[in-house]
């Protein structure tokens, strides 16, 4: 997809604070952050949603859930505790059509002061 931001991102298009990558991911800061600490971890292959995901990505998602783990321990945020999501469609709140998972913490996470 050639107007993807997050193709462009993982192309080196567009800059961005990486926190981590490999041949297959990358994880950088959230523009606007709705915590202390907002890492989207992105493929670099270009996938819509989860829904596209198949059998054949399985490996991936869980590279995904490790890097956002990892992530969270080398910002010491692991202790407390941190939020890992996936936003699925438009009433999931996905608002970028590249499947991306959000590393969330820094802070007590409750909906009345970091609605999510």
């Amino acid at each position: 997809m050639t107007d993807c931001i997050f193709c462009k991102i993982a192309k080196k298009e567009i800059p961005a604070e990486v926190a981590f990558e490999n041949d297959d991911l990358i994880a950088f800061n959230d523009r606007n952050p709705l915590a202390p600490v907002h890492i989207l971890i992105i493929p670099k292959r270009h996938i819509a949603s989860i829904n596209d995901f198949g059998m054949a990505d399985v490996e991936l998602v869980g590279q995904m859930i490790l890097v956002g783990k990892n992530i969270a321990e080398d910002l010491s945020i692991s202790e407390k505790g941190y939020k890992l999501l996936f936003r699925v469609g438009e009433w999931g709140g996905q608002e970028v059509p590249h499947i991306h998972l959000h590393l969330i913490g820094g802070a007590r996470l409750y909906e009345d002061i970091y609605p999510l």
